[in-house]
């Protein structure tokens, strides 16, 4: 389960900070009910231009909460796939600048969906359907050979909520333990979870955060002299909770 949430990072080549470096901002963005488009960001830091493919694949889940990555499937009798698409799924982002690609929901929303995007810097190729020309592509891998190469990738999660979305977080505080449960049928999140010492709000365990998935709870021990400070974010709505040990 833990594998779900890491922010993954590809480095095709090691070495200093030179050629395009991107940022995609959040690593978890969330598509609302009664919305079907959502406009993600890149920036490029760099010191040169990055040509980002947008990569989607959706992530299944199994009944004993492993998940598999599959591609997307197109919707019986249409064109278009049954899932998310980025639009444009090739961006070429300028040193210092920014580019959005737009990620449209088109499908079934019965229940929640979740994605896998990945945003892929690469020294483009004839094939790979950048809009630029074979004499700009050679100057640019020439300009990239000049020095060291550093091509980092990013991957994040999308959350589709279903259309009829629904929260509803039971709490369940059990004398040493105090657990969530999600009833509803959306994810909801254990934002900025914070577990301090009672005496000493500045001494803390690192701040970490929680997705609670439909039918699924997070709960936690609760230890004598400490205190638990968190907020419970369902969809727009966020509530500031605390626990004493």
């Amino acid at each position: 389960m833990k594998r779900f949430w890491l922010l993954c990072v590809c480095l095709f080549s090691l070495g200093a900070q030179a050629g395009p470096q991107i940022n995609v901002g959040v690593v978890y963005d969330y598509l609302e009910a009664g919305k079907s488009t959502y406009m993600k960001r890149v920036f490029n830091g760099g010191t040169s231009t990055a040509f980002v493919k947008v990569n989607i694949l959706e992530m299944i889940y199994d009944a004993d909460g492993s998940y598999r990555e599959v591609p997307l499937q197109n919707q019986p009798g249409a064109a278009a796939r049954d899932g998310l698409m980025a639009s444009p799924a090739r961006l070429i982002v300028p040193a210092n600048g920014t580019q959005g690609t737009r990620l449209l929901f088109m499908g079934n929303r019965d229940k929640e969906r979740y994605f896998r995007v990945r945003f892929v810097p690469v020294v483009p190729e004839t094939e790979d359907e950048f809009a630029v020309t074979e004499e700009e592509r050679k100057q640019y891998k020439d300009s990239l050979a000049a020095g060291v190469r550093v091509l980092a990738g990013y991957g994040t999660v999308f959350f589709v909520r279903p259309s009829n979305v629904r929260f509803d977080t039971q709490v369940r505080d059990e004398g040493k333990r105090y657990t969530l449960v999600n009833k509803g049928n959306s994810v909801v999140v254990v934002d900025e979870f914070k577990d301090c010492s009672a005496a000493n709000t500045l001494e803390c365990r690192p701040t970490v955060k929680h997705h609670i998935m439909a039918g699924r709870s997070y709960g936690f021990d609760k230890e004598p002299g400490r205190s638990y400070r968190f907020s419970l974010i369902e969809g727009s709505e966020k509530k500031p909770m605390e626990v004493k040990g």
